[in-house]
């Protein structure tokens, strides 16, 4: 059984004052003008994951202004064995809730239900910009895999937060970071090899699959010097850099200082150093591979969202994403700016058409 959603209702969030949406377990195509509230659709199927969703906005950003009454998302998801009714809000800007078949839960208990996977515009210049950037691609398929990724992140981030803060403050009794440093050290091994293991996966599901997209060759550098690979190794590491930390007024050592280098396999040539559809390319190879990774672990396919898909990708290598598309039989929410884009699909796909009339969007199913 495919995992989908099959009911999507939005209030007052972003653009949309209200929209009530079903579907089947199709590919759905989602066109219209630029600004019509095509990517807010998407924005708002990403929220059934954990996290802050595809543009990692506040909770306050995404309420429909002037009304600014807060905002709900409501949907059934299908998945291989049940059926959900998920609901998650916020208002008045509070941090969003979750809750799942009438009983409060955590964004964490959202990953067990739904894996959701997404390509987005501004990951286009994923190759060429901060490592930042970079981490947190590798993050949201690591967190695909292993859900728990998320709460390890969280608390080695809070760790570094007071570690630095000693730092900065010039603390120089060992006695204030022995413990700061036994949680980042545990946290950060763990961190580290779940990445690892992410970055074989997807090297294996690459090297598997027939496809017109390029094989990326990925290995886990570090900015500067080697990653520490045990808790052990690592906890060494922070107590002897404590010192250069201090000059820095940061921590250097560890899994935030993490970098994912990527070569296309079949030119040798960097990521960096490739042409912008070339780019494009390598990483709609990555997000398949990790769909097909995800079809294998749990029996489907994650539900992938697709924001102007189109772009960068010739005819022919877009009538191939679809064709893996459907051949993978994933529930994928893609956006584009005429139904022409996606014409390759045919009956393969449902299409939504968006438009905008008084600054209220407007979804019409087709």
């Amino acid at each position: 059984m495919t995992l989908a959603l099959t009911s999507l209702t939005l209030s007052h969030f972003r653009s949309h004052k209200r929209a009530a949406l079903n579907v089947d377990t199709r590919p759905i195509a989602i066109y219209g003008p630029n600004g019509a509230g095509k990517t807010n659709i998407l924005e708002a199927v990403s929220l059934f994951s954990p996290g802050r969703g595809l543009r990692r906005a506040s909770a306050e950003d995404m309420t429909r202004k002037p009304e600014a009454l807060g905002w709900k998302l409501t949907a059934v998801v299908q998945t291989s064995t049940q059926v959900h009714e998920v609901e998650t809000w916020s208002e008045g800007g509070a941090a969003r809730q979750v809750r799942i078949d009438g009983k409060s839960a955590s964004q964490i208990a959202l990953g067990r239900i739904a894996r959701v996977l997404w390509l987005v515009p501004s990951m286009d210049r994923l190759w060429i910009e901060g490592t930042e950037g970079r981490r947190r691609f590798l993050d949201r398929m690591v967190m695909s895999f292993e859900p728990g990724h998320a709460e390890l992140s969280l608390s080695y981030e809070k760790a570094m937060r007071e570690r630095n803060r000693l730092l900065k403050d010039q603390v120089r009794d060992a006695a204030w970071y022995g413990a700061l440093e036994s949680q980042l050290s545990q946290s950060g091994a763990q961190i580290h090899a779940a990445r690892r293991r992410t970055v074989e996966r997807l090297t294996l599901a690459q090297q598997g699959a027939e496809t017109a997209f390029p094989i990326a060759e990925l290995d886990l550098t570090q900015t500067e010097g080697e990653m520490p690979e045990t808790a052990e190794d690592l906890r060494a590491a922070l107590e002897e850099s404590r010192f250069r930390d201090m000059a820095a007024g940061r921590t250097l050592v560890g899994p935030h200082r993490a970098d994912l280098y990527g070569v296309y396999a079949a030119k040798g040539v960097p990521a960096r150093n490739c042409s912008t559809g070339e780019q494009k390319a390598l990483l709609v190879s990555l997000i398949l591979a990790n769909a097909r990774a995800l079809a294998e672990d749990a029996g489907a396919p994650p539900l992938l969202l697709l924001d102007e898909v189109a772009a960068h990708l010739d005819a022919d290598r877009r009538a191939a994403l679809y064709d893996e598309i459907c051949a993978l039989g994933a529930q994928a929410w893609m956006t584009g700016t005429g139904p022409e884009l996606f014409s390759e699909l045919d009956s393969r796909a449902q299409r939504l058409e968006v438009t905008e009339t008084n600054g209220i969007s407007e979804t019409t199913i087709q």
